[in-house]
């Protein structure tokens, strides 16, 4: 950013636009990266999660399943 500051001009609502205008240009590119990188750690987890459900449901339904004997008479 330069700081270069004329005092004999008054500031105008132009200069005032194209310093927000700026300034939102950089809050955008920084959002979309931050949600790309959300958006990835959110579907990480989602993952995760659905894997380790997957996994318990597998190992307590090993546990709990029934002996059955089948005898013949």
């Amino acid at each position: 950013m330069s700081a270069s500051v004329d005092t004999n001009k008054p500031v105008t609502k132009d200069d005032i636009e194209a310093k927000l205008r700026e300034l939102r240009g950089d809050i955008v590119e920084r959002t979309e990266s931050a949600r790309v990188t959300g958006t990835a750690i959110a579907v990480g987890v989602v993952m995760v999660a659905i894997v380790a459900a997957y996994i318990a449901g597998r190992r307590r339904g090993r546990k709990r399943q029934p002996v059955l004997e089948i005898r013949r008479i």
